[in-house]
C-alpha cells in the first residue's frame, strides 16, 4: 500500500508536470488544488528538491517547478525516495535487502521467491511509467476516453 507520503509527492509532481510550461506553483496553491496538508506538504517538497526532482525560487515569480521533464522521472523513483523498498519482504529488496530471522534456507524458500518476481513486475511497471504518463493518463480520464479494464 502506497504511503500518504508517497501518494502525496505523486500528487504534487502530477500537477506540476500538468503546469511546468506555464509557470512556478506556490506551495499553498498545490496544497489547495491537491488536498494536502501544507506543512506536510512543505517537508515532501523538500525532500524532492533536495532529490533533484523539483525546484524552488524564493520571492516575487517565485515556486515551484520540475527540474527534469516529466517523462525523466519515473515512479520508482518517487517510490524508493518516499518509502524506500519496493519489495514486499526484506529477503526479496535489491536496494534494502535483509534476511529473514525466520528462515533457514533462503534459497529455497517459496515465499522470497514468489516475491522476487512480484518485486520485479512491479519494477517493471513502476520504472516504466513517468509523471508525464500519470499527466496524460488523468488527461484520459477527464475527456472520458479511458476505459477501466478489469482483469480477473
Amino acid at each position: 500500500m502506497l504511503s500518504k507520503k508517497t501518494k502525496y509527492a505523486i500528487k504534487a509532481l502530477v500537477l506540476l508536470g500538468k503546469t511546468n510550461a506555464n509557470r512556478p506553483m506556490h506551495i499553498a496553491e498545490i496544497a489547495e488544488q491537491e488536498n494536502i496538508p501544507q506543512k506536510y506538504l512543505g517537508a515532501i517538497l523538500g525532500e524532492l528538491r533536495n532529490a533533484g526532482l523539483i525546484h524552488s525560487k524564493k520571492g516575487a515569480g517565485g515556486g515551484y517547478t520540475l527540474n527534469k521533464r516529466p517523462e525523466d522521472i519515473s515512479l520508482v523513483q518517487v517510490l524508493r525516495l518516499t518509502d524506500g523498498p519496493i519489495a514486499m519482504v526484506s529477503c526479496a529488496s535489491l536496494n534494502y535487502y535483509h534476511k529473514c530471522d525466520e528462515c533457514f534456507d533462503e534459497a529455497n524458500c517459496g515465499i522470497r521467491n514468489t516475491f522476487i518476481i512480484i518485486r520485479d513486475a512491479n519494477l517493471d511497471i513502476l520504472n516504466r511509467t513517468s509523471i508525464a504518463d500519470l499527466v496524460k493518463r488523468e488527461k484520459m480520464l477527464e475527456d472520458n476516453l479511458l476505459i477501466p479494464q478489469v482483469h480477473l
